[in-house]
């Protein structure tokens, strides 16, 4: 199993060295009369418009969640935020790009889950916004966690995008893709390996690995962010003066994590990497003002962040009832 895993990505890899690759459909624009729903919201940034589709959330015990730190600590910072001091509840947010060129999405969602589950919204939400799948042009990856890629698959197992380019770190995937790698990675994680290897399997002729501060797309730039996964990346979007950066899982709730970038969490693959990222990242973002959306921030995930003491506050962006 472990052999057939690594043939994957082994082949995968020797498609991505031909220069040949195939041409997306071009995208149509994603556009509805309102600027959002409960489900989703839309913003500018220069000519490109950013939609922010909402994936539903997960509630998961609090105790254990931190591992540097003791859980009556962590309860004083949710209780500052007016959150449960008992659980954490984690909610999924991905973000989508129409450039007039390419229509991206960031990460795919959490994918088809059973019914009464909390998440998995994404695809009825992305209705909602206008946003058909077929329209997708790239997919583009921060990590391989589940909660990123379950959503390249549909319920029957073939592509959700089935006309985009995945384009994927190359330090994630030579991780991922390497099962000799298992038993040097968390217990916790290992599940990574099998599960990221059929998510990408309809892709395989159409993957593309990017490196460190790569023009991913026109107006699109790859920024390292090592620490959550050994490849985990954030992307800078510009178009003209105009900024954002999706932070993927730079952090996961900022509440939490942004006001304290030293706590350690139990999703992180090297906790001390994951901390200075955060650092290095917010530091970067809030010194320049730049517009971000994250993965785990609450709905609809787009503000900034302010250097506040050692830790950083999350600052909401204005809501606004037009694009």
């Amino acid at each position: 199993m472990q052999s057939s895993r690594r043939s994957l990505f082994l082949a995968g890899g020797a498609l991505l060295a031909s220069p040949m690759l195939l041409q997306p459909a071009k995208a149509q624009p994603a556009v509805t009369p309102a600027a959002g729903n409960p489900g989703f919201y839309r913003f500018k940034v220069g000519a490109f418009t950013v939609t922010t589709v909402h994936d539903g959330f997960f509630a998961r015990p609090l105790e254990g969640f931190v591992r540097n730190a003791p859980l009556a600590e962590v309860q004083a910072v949710l209780r500052d935020a007016f959150l449960p001091q008992d659980r954490l509840v984690i909610p999924f947010t991905v973000t989508f790009l129409d450039t007039g060129r390419d229509l991206v999405v960031f990460d795919s969602g959490n994918g088809v889950t059973p019914a009464g589950a909390t998440n998995g919204r994404m695809i009825a939400n992305m209705q909602a916004a206008g946003i058909d799948p077929a329209r997708v042009t790239r997919v583009i990856m921060s990590h391989f966690h589940g909660d990123h890629v379950n959503g390249l698959l549909n319920a029957e197992g073939a592509a959700a995008f089935p006309n985009a380019e995945v384009i994927v770190p190359q330090a994630e995937i030579a991780w991922w893709g390497d099962a000799t790698n298992e038993t040097r990675s968390p217990e916790g994680q290992r599940a990574t390996f099998a599960n990221s290897a059929r998510r990408l399997a309809p892709y395989a002729a159409r993957l593309r690995r990017i490196g460190p501060d790569a023009e991913v797309i026109p107006g699109v730039r790859s920024v390292a962010a090592h620490g959550h996964t050994p490849g985990h990346t954030c992307y800078h979007i510009a178009d003209g003066a105009d900024q954002m950066m999706f932070v993927a899982d730079t952090t996961n709730r900022p509440e939490l994590l942004a006001r304290r970038p030293d706590f350690h969490i139990v999703f992180d693959f090297d906790a001390v990497a994951a901390e200075a990222t955060r650092r290095r990242i917010f530091d970067r973002v809030a010194t320049d003002r730049i517009r971000i959306t994250g993965y785990h921030f609450p709905f609809p995930a787009n503000g900034y962040l302010a250097k506040e003491g050692t830790g950083y506050r999350f600052v909401a962006a204005d809501w606004s009832s037009v694009v």
